[in-house]
């Protein structure tokens, strides 16, 4: 197994706000689960810890140090699992009419 794709202790998780896979305890709100966070040292919006990589200001979700169990690097992205861009007509063919 790579170094990189292994879970390893919070305690040495980064806390220079770089994206990182965590592994959510489980709870009475469901299973274990995985999810994107990064460590912010805090502002306007919540005071510092963990929080999820989809919250936005005003709608902070944040993890308490218990809640989290282990985090792993994000893995690299290669070349051959990397999409084409999209090249047709937008206005005709991305998501319908657009009205």
């Amino acid at each position: 197994m790579d170094e990189a794709d292994r879970w390893r202790h919070m305690a040495n998780a980064p806390k220079d706000g770089t994206r990182i896979l965590v592994t959510v305890r489980p709870s009475e709100q469901g299973p274990a689960e995985v999810d994107l966070a990064y460590w912010s040292n805090g502002d306007q919006f919540g005071p510092e810890g963990w929080r999820a990589s989809d919250s936005s200001p005003g709608r902070i979700i944040e993890y308490a140090e218990p809640e989290l169990k282990c985090w792993m690097p994000m893995p690299a992205v290669s070349r051959a699992s990397t999409p084409s861009p999209w090249e047709g007509d937008d206005a005709k063919e991305l998501d319908g009419s657009g009205i």
